[in-house]
């Protein structure tokens, strides 16, 4: 399965979830997209070994992309490292974690997205347009590297929601937990991205009407639906 760097625009550089990946303008940023697939995917299992010359081999590139990849995704909450051990794959959440995440989330974010649309203004509207990830509907068939790009797009446009809400500490406490990429690890599936968006979608048509009360119920809604579709991976 090949895997595209987003920044990039050729289409004809591609990486390899599995195989080698050619040489992009920035080498470590393309092996972090194409590690990144294979954790949200499950193709690395949650709590399995990540070896460095294994992903030498795989990738064929040196060990100093591959771990500035590694660095990054430690930071990001997606892989471990263990002193004098290694790396490896950041465990599932349990279903207890999860009820935990979404009560966090229900308490915090449809109240912020109130405060985002109180103060909504074109520019900040143009840019959760942007964030939104309904690109994601046109990004090929390539099912995997579309399901990590939403992952990616759905955690900057929840981030970017925060952030007009202009309340940091918030902002910091939803972070701090990387919620969005351990929750779109427990379903790799499709469904999760077509009923995002269109549940982004309403969340947008409320910030362009500049509604909190609509606002507050869009993102209420959308946060329910998520936890509802997640918690299938637990029957």
């Amino acid at each position: 399965m090949n895997v595209t760097n987003p920044s990039q625009t050729n289409p004809s550089q591609t990486g390899a979830a599995s195989g080698q990946i050619d040489r992009p303008t920035s080498l470590a940023g393309d092996v972090y997209e194409a590690i990144f697939a294979q954790l949200m995917s499950l193709k690395i299992a949650p709590g399995a070994r990540i070896t460095v010359d294994s992903l030498v081999r795989e990738f064929n590139v040196s060990q100093t992309p591959i771990r500035e990849a590694l660095g990054r995704l430690e930071g990001e909450g997606l892989v471990l490292k263990t002193h004098l051990i290694g790396y490896r794959a950041a465990p599932q959440i349990t279903k207890r974690q999860l009820d935990e995440i979404y009560e966090l989330r229900l308490r915090l974010e449809p109240y912020s997205a109130a405060k985002a649309a109180a103060r909504m203004d074109d520019t900040k509207l143009a840019m959760l347009r942007e964030a939104a990830g309904m690109m994601a509907r046109r990004e090929g068939k390539d099912e995997r590297l579309r399901y990590s790009n939403f992952a990616r797009q759905d955690a900057d446009f929840h981030d970017k929601i925060l952030a007009c809400a202009e309340n940091e500490l918030i902002r910091q406490a939803i972070a701090f937990q990387h919620t969005h990429f351990h929750i779109f690890r427990l379903m790799f599936h499709s469904r999760v991205t077509e009923e995002a968006l269109d549940e982004h979608e309403a969340i947008l048509a409320a910030f362009a009407a500049a509604d909190p009360l609509a606002a507050e119920e869009a993102m209420r809604v959308h946060i329910e639906r998520s936890r509802d579709r997640l918690l299938l991976a637990f029957d």
